[in-house]
């Protein structure tokens, strides 16, 4: 047998050095930016499909859903986890949903915890994992049964009927601390990198049915004389009791909130956006969402921007803009409705391009720091082809949003641990990277000046369950960076740079 030889050379540069410049790179992609999807469960809408799969056909539908997903750049996963007062996760005081096993209260079979099970199959595939909570549902109008323990059963007079639901009278103050506890288990039990609420607060306002809480009011006014400044008081207190809690327990799990995109109309108030929306969260769902952005209650804000750009009453951009001018020292992600692409009334949304265009113009403003898509079904099916849009469009892995208000440890530095040409074209590099939950890649081309900003240059981003050693391919010569991550996608300095020709 004749044996092959293979020289490989390597040079072994400080992190600090430069490569000449002979070529350009242009930044094609931010290198931090929130690519999320709605994972929704109630009604099956999203995941599980049907009540009726198996614990193993659950396990492998999600799994499936989530490579899919990593396929084209998502980077964080909202799973909704309680969708009306239950649960899709085993430690919980809360019933098993319906929606999960067919019956409420009834658990997998085979047992397994559905939140652990999604949580590890997210990190594996570099996805983080934010546990979506329903806030304002005791029992949803299509739910087929209740449970004995159910809480609309063992606290009926927590509870008041509006528009065929059961829902939460907030005024309660054993109401609010009720949520806020469950919130607390969570964040306890379950390694979760954040937690969101949705657009439910109050209910969407339902002509001619008033809500049925004056004698609530009555009961625990607060000091305040308008029940309507009262019901904004209510979610206020329960906002900010939910972000202290949270970050009591783990100051790393970021707080979200996705509102109805319309604070107010500038007609209502100065201050307001200029929209024409028939309801908005301040004066129908009683939630001072702007107020919440200025406070810094919140880590981000997501608001449902599920208009086209040519709407005759809430346009997609000037709403965009609103947000982007009330946002400061918190982060702005903007929820875009995938789910009406060549679905709704609005003509626009027939046009391929109205969905990728209001990525690409919402990208021009350094303040807005990512998207959130409503939901995962309506991309998976690919309408007009967004899903192989946002597959180009998101070519390039991008980190999380910089959150620099969050206190980080120090990450230590990696290491390469000597390359390996394992065949003429075939190279194995492996690392340490201690206490890194994940590792980026780079590979810089010959001529390419070391830019570790420039996503494009970004290879892979491993995460640890994938261990400490990458077979890539090897073409001419190449320079290779390693950087480490921890949770939050904040970065380590750079290992010394490896050049192998």
């Amino acid at each position: 047998m004749r044996l092959k030889l293979f020289f490989l050379v390597i040079v072994v540069f400080s992190c600090k050095t430069a490569i000449p410049l002979s070529k350009s790179y242009p930044k094609t992609s931010p290198l931090r930016e929130m690519r999320g999807v709605w994972i929704a469960s109630i009604e099956n809408i999203d995941w599980p499909s049907k009540r009726t799969l198996t614990s193993e056909a659950q396990k492998l539908e999600f799994e499936n859903i989530i490579k899919r997903h990593n396929e084209i750049g998502i980077n964080t996963a909202f799973v909704q986890v309680r969708a009306a007062s239950d649960a899709f996760y085993a430690n919980q005081t809360e019933p098993w949903s319906e929606w999960l096993t067919g019956t409420q209260g009834k658990a997998p079979e085979p047992f397994y915890d559905p939140m652990e099970f999604m949580i590890n199959t997210c990190h594996n595939h570099n996805i983080k994992f934010h546990a979506w909570l329903n806030l304002n549902r005791g029992v949803h109008k299509s739910a087929k049964s209740i449970s004995e323990n159910h809480i609309t059963k063992t606290k009926p007079e927590w509870f008041f009927s509006y528009g065929g639901y059961t829902l939460y009278n907030f005024g309660i103050p054993e109401v609010r601390k009720y949520i806020t506890e469950i919130v607390s288990s969570i964040v306890k039990n379950y390694d979760i990198d954040g937690l969101h609420f949705d657009d439910y607060f109050y209910p969407y306002t339902i002509e001619n049915e008033a809500l049925p809480d004056l004698e609530t009011f009555k009961k625990y006014p607060n000091g305040i004389g308008n029940i309507e400044d009262w019901r904004r008081n209510n979610i206020d207190l329960l906002i900010k009791d939910i972000a202290k809690t949270i970050k009591e327990i783990k100051p790393h799990v970021v707080f979200g909130v996705s509102p109805f995109g319309v604070w107010k109309n500038s007609d209502q108030d100065a201050l307001g956006s200029p929209s024409q929306a028939g309801q908005t969260s301040f004066y129908n769902l009683y939630a001072d969402t702007r107020k919440w952005s200025k406070e810094n209650w919140v880590d981000y804000m997501a608001p449902q921007i599920y208009f086209s750009s040519k709407h005759p009453k809430v346009p997609y951009g000037p709403l965009k803009d609103w947000w982007l001018s009330v946002t400061d020292k918190r982060h702005l992600i903007i929820g875009i409705g995938a789910y009406k692409v060549n679905k709704d009334a609005d003509l626009t949304w027939q046009n391929p391009s109205e969905l990728p265009n209001q990525i690409k113009n919402t990208r021009k403003d350094d303040k807005a720091k990512g998207f959130i898509f409503f939901s995962s079904k309506s991309i998976e099916s690919n309408p007009l082809g967004i899903r192989d849009s946002l597959k180009t469009i998101f070519k390039n892995v991008a980190l999380q949003p910089e959150m620099s208000w969050i206190k980080a440890n120090t990450i230590p530095k990696p290491e390469f641990l000597g390359p390996e040409l394992i065949s003429a074209t075939k190279l194995k590099l492996s690392w340490q990277a201690p206490s890194a939950t994940a590792v980026l890649i780079y590979v810089f081309p010959e001529g390419a000046t070391v830019d570790y900003t420039n996503a494009s240059f970004i290879y892979k981003k491993l995460p640890k369950s994938f261990g400490n050693t990458l077979v890539l391919d090897h073409k001419g010569s190449n320079t290779y960076g390693l950087l480490s991550l921890d949770r939050l996608d904040n970065l380590s300095e750079a290992a010394e740079l490896v050049k192998i020709k």
